[in-house]
């Protein structure tokens, strides 16, 4: 079979649209439609500002989005399984009211062995046991462990998530707001100083080992089966360029388990409709207070005063749109770089920015097929979905040793011969997105780099030769599964450069490394979502906390934004 072939639509902002976005100054314009640009216009509008948002693309969501590309087959095309988004935002902005439905999955990890063995996990602790037992009693023992302190750690982290960091403010002259950013910061380390003081110095130098060491030593110091050190280990390496040996890819692991749905923390779910609805119901709750959200609409280029601050932006019809507060949802790199006029930012600024790791190794493949696949160490012929079929399946990596060699390969400019994928089948509990009898699969998979050396994603034919080296391998464990794909859609680095806005692919908005997090993230002395152009702020994942669907970035940045408003 062969990739399909994409919708391509062209849009342009009806009359009637830029009538409305020309016809007033706006005290707020949002540059993309992604879930954190919503949440942000979506905060902002509740404060009784009038906000617009511009989305380049012909549908809102960004990389949370659900497109029919197959006729039928409702892909979530990038991000696939919710877990991340803060429960602020879902409680503050009412989703489950604007039609947020979450599917929790149980259980929630299959790795099958290609010994004829499996090992499936989930919030089930008897489960649990009973499947880990089967390759060591030590194991089984120490998992709740495991478990009970990484929730110890995503305690200490979850009031960060939705605080914006404690950034000295940029050029303040008053000494009323001086002595209150005193006070801001000195109550946000006082409180993490009791947080730390609360967890005892043992587990306090865990949590930095933790954050500081590769994943396979932490891994290692726990468990000695393979199979359940490599399925936990992709938690430490999912969107990255980096190798289970790499050291930070601890913390990058932590950041996957934090989350939660509906209070069960660590639990990861999939969304009725797909992720694109996450997207909706935040753009139901910011139209609802008052925002103003078009499609179609790319922005060009900001438009800066002779004063030296943000008035507007250009779209790239031509249309001047006016504001003096203007947040992007876009990446750091392409905000600066391209849409900022040239020779406004300070050097210092502009050069630190220009070595922000926006690397890549991520492949996204979403299929349509007509049967769910079989695995043979299940032993079962049945059609219908069995528990397997419900969580994340990873495929290709049985060791953290699998990893780590797919990892290299890419680091020398081959994609993985063989690849670690991870295999979701959202329509076994979403039956909203495919035909009955038929399915959606998504497939992420990694290592791929962004240009390869023995070839170019450009070419159709190494396309498909990547994605035949995919099912091959899914093959392997599920006979039958190649001959049951009806068609696909795949996005490789550069695709999701071109398509989404991703810059280099990375679907973080850049690096999750401990040298590009927190008070360091985009860069040093700018992590508060203010920059050096008075009058424009970032709301993207590039900002602190960093990637995944949370909402926390357009959240804080609304509030920064609305605080600084008040303030003058």
């Amino acid at each position: 079979m062969r990739e399909a072939t994409m919708w391509k639509r062209t849009y342009s902002s009806s009359t009637s649209a830029t009538r409305v976005l020309t016809d007033k100054k706006w005290d707020a314009l949002v540059i993309g439609g992604g879930h954190n640009g919503l949440t942000a216009a979506a905060y902002l509008s509740r404060g009784g500002l009038s906000v617009a948002v511009l989305e380049r693309r012909h549908v809102i969501g960004g990389a949370a989005v659900t497109e029919e590309l197959i006729p039928g087959f409702k892909f979530s095309r990038c991000s696939y399984l919710q877990s991340l988004l803060r429960p602020s935002v879902i409680k503050e902005l009412e989703l489950a009211r604007h039609g947020l439905k979450l599917l929790k999955r149980n259980p929630s990890s299959f790795s099958p062995c290609l010994d004829g063995r499996y090992l499936l996990l989930g919030p089930d602790k008897e489960l649990n046991r009973s499947e880990i037992s089967k390759f060591s009693e030590r194991d089984a023992d120490e998992y709740p462990r495991y478990e009970n302190q990484l929730e110890n750690f995503c305690k200490f982290m979850d009031p960060l998530l939705d605080l914006p960091p404690p950034e000295s403010l940029q050029a303040v002259s008053s000494f009323n707001d001086r002595f209150k950013d005193k006070i801001h910061k000195s109550a946000f380390w006082a409180h993490c100083l009791r947080q730390a003081l609360s967890m005892g110095q043992k587990d306090m130098l865990d949590f930095v080992n933790l954050l500081l060491s590769p994943a396979s030593k932490v891994l290692n110091k726990w468990f000695e089966t393979d199979i359940l050190k490599a399925m936990l280990a992709t938690d430490a390496v999912i969107g990255t360029t980096g190798s289970v040996h790499t050291p930070g890819s601890g913390y990058v692991l932590l950041h996957h388990v934090m989350g939660e749905t509906q209070g069960d923390r660590g639990v990861w779910s999939y969304v009725e409709g797909g992720m694109g609805s996450v997207s909706l119901s935040i753009s139901n709750a910011a139209k609802e207070a008052g925002a103003h959200i078009v499609t179609s609409s790319e922005v060009s280029e900001l438009m800066v005063a002779e004063s030296g601050a943000v008035n507007g932006v250009l779209l790239a019809d031509g249309t001047r749109v006016h504001s003096s507060v203007v947040l992007s949802n876009a990446t750091p790199y392409k905000t600066f770089m391209e849409l900022v006029p040239s020779n406004v930012l300070p050097d210092d600024f502009i050069r630190e920015l220009k070595y922000t790791d926006y690397s890549s190794a991520t492949t996204k493949i979403n299929l349509a097929v007509d049967k769910l696949p079989q695995f043979q160490c299940c032993n079962n012929s049945n059609p219908h979905a069995g528990p397997h079929h419900r969580g994340t399946i990873h495929i290709g990596s049985e060791s953290m040793e699998d990893i780590h060699l797919a990892c290299q390969e890419a680091a020398n400019g081959i994609p993985s011969r063989r690849p670690v994928i991870e295999m979701t089948i959202p329509s076994v509990l979403d039956k909203t997105i495919s035909p009955p009898g038929k399915h959606v699969i998504n497939l992420f998979v990694q290592y791929t780099p962004y240009k390869p050396s023995d070839g170019s994603w450009d070419e159709p034919a190494y396309r498909e030769k990547f994605a035949q080296r995919c099912f091959s391998l899914i093959e392997e464990y599920a006979p039958g599964f190649t001959s049951s794909i009806i068609g696909y859609d795949m996005l490789t680095p550069p695709d999701l450069e071109r398509e989404i806005g991703l810059t280099g692919g990375n679907i973080f908005h850049g690096a999750m490394g401990l040298d590009s997090l927190f008070l360091l993230r985009p860069v040093k002395e700018w992590s508060k979502y203010r920059t050096p152009l008075h009058g424009l702020y970032l709301c993207g994942s590039g900002t602190h906390p960093g990637g995944g669907v949370m909402g926390a970035p357009g959240r804080n940045a609304a509030q920064i934004v609305l605080q600084d408003l008040k303030r003058s």
